[in-house]
């Protein structure tokens, strides 16, 4: 069970992002995700009407400065604040360093790690006047292995684990938690593309010997958003079949 009124999912609109977006409906929770198109934000708002969830999907783009300051200025108008917030969105720009374009760096880092310093700092005051909150953001394995042509996302990723062990200090005594979930390679549009060469030489590097599900990576975000994970706070839980291990 779940002791919280109001969830934000950015980047819900499919993918982990979806999965975890599902993982809350089942709490009757008032639910908003976000995605970078109407045509995503609209696909929310359908999924939490046929469930008959209250909520909505909400156009953002997470990298713009102005975009989060409508957002902080729609939830405040709304006399609303989320009382869990995950960080989920994020983007890949890969290239070798030699090849990378500072656009490229600089679009890896507003989108995966300067906005989650952003939309922390827009809701930490209401959980601090609650004296209740989650913080729960999606890393990944990378941040911790690293991979040949993903520097940009690799210091992303890893940013945001030491943002969230920070801040995790900083709000403990107000009861909120800050954590991260660093996945492995997940079932999703995104490795569908994979061929099946390169699919069985990465399964020959998890030992559990499969993906895993956008299902399961929900499943330990509603956990870490519950009252059973109220003691958990600054750490990065690994979820990757064995892949890497800490």
């Amino acid at each position: 069970m779940i002791e919280a009124k109001t969830v934000l999912v950015t980047g819900a609109s499919r993918g982990i992002g979806a999965a975890i977006l599902g993982s809350f409906i089942e709490e009757g929770l008032e639910i908003y995700g976000t995605a970078t198109s109407d045509e995503g934000a609209q696909t929310i708002t359908s999924r939490l009407n046929e469930q008959g969830v209250s909520g909505s999907g909400i156009k953002l783009r997470v990298e713009h400065t102005d975009a989060l300051n409508d957002l902080a200025v729609y939830f405040k108008q709304s006399n609303k604040s989320p009382d869990i917030v995950v960080n989920n969105a994020g983007i890949t720009r890969d290239n070798l360093l030699l090849r990378m374009s500072d656009k490229d760096w600089q679009e890896v880092i507003d989108t995966n790690l300067t906005s989650v310093y952003r939309l922390s700092k827009i809701f930490i005051k209401a959980m601090i006047k609650k004296k209740w909150g989650r913080i729960i953001n999606i890393t990944s394995v990378i941040a911790e292995s690293g991979n040949a042509g993903q520097a940009n996302y690799a210091a992303a990723k890893a940013g945001v684990a030491g943002f969230a062990r920070s801040l995790a200090k900083e709000l403990g005594s107000r009861n909120i938690t800050v954590n991260n979930i660093a996945p492995g390679f997940i079932e999703t549009d995104m490795t569908k593309k994979i061929n099946e060469e390169q699919r069985k030489t990465l399964l020959q590097n998890i030992p559990l010997g499969r993906f895993g599900s956008a299902n399961e990576i929900g499943e330990l975000v509603r956990f870490l958003a519950s009252e059973k994970a109220g003691y958990i706070t600054g750490e990065t839980i690994h979820i990757n079949g064995g892949m890497y291990m800490s």
